[in-house]
């Protein structure tokens, strides 16, 4: 499986952007799909997570109500729409692709990142 993320930009402190991951292969819809976030200096922390079958949802405490996961099986994409950014949602956002749905980086497939800067 391969992962291209898109949709990271410069937008204002209370703005709103929608990040979008593709990916190839046939077995998309046999995966969980994560999005994971790193800022400068930081390891890499969980954001959101769907299940294969797109029922199933997590999410970080901060991200809660604010941001929304979803997929499309039949065009194999996974997005993130964010809303009410802060400053401190900036970092590069990466998408990833796994067998099971976990908060860690144990994931087999990781998209290349794109990166999301909010100012104040």
């Amino acid at each position: 499986v391969q992962l291209q993320a898109s949709g990271g930009g410069l937008v204002q402190a209370g703005g709103s952007l929608r990040l979008s991951c593709a990916a190839s292969g046939r077995t998309f819809n046999s995966y969980a799909m994560s999005w994971f976030r790193q800022a400068p200096g930081e390891e890499r922390e969980f954001v959101a997570v769907i299940s294969a079958s797109g029922v199933i949802t997590r999410y970080a405490d901060f991200v809660k109500d604010r941001f929304t996961i979803s997929r499309d099986n039949a065009k194999n994409t996974v997005d993130l729409q964010m809303n009410s950014l802060k400053p401190e949602d900036t970092a590069v956002y990466y998408c990833a692709a796994g067998r099971r749905m976990v908060f860690t980086t144990e994931y087999d497939y990781w998209g290349q990142g794109t990166l999301v800067t909010v100012s104040s």
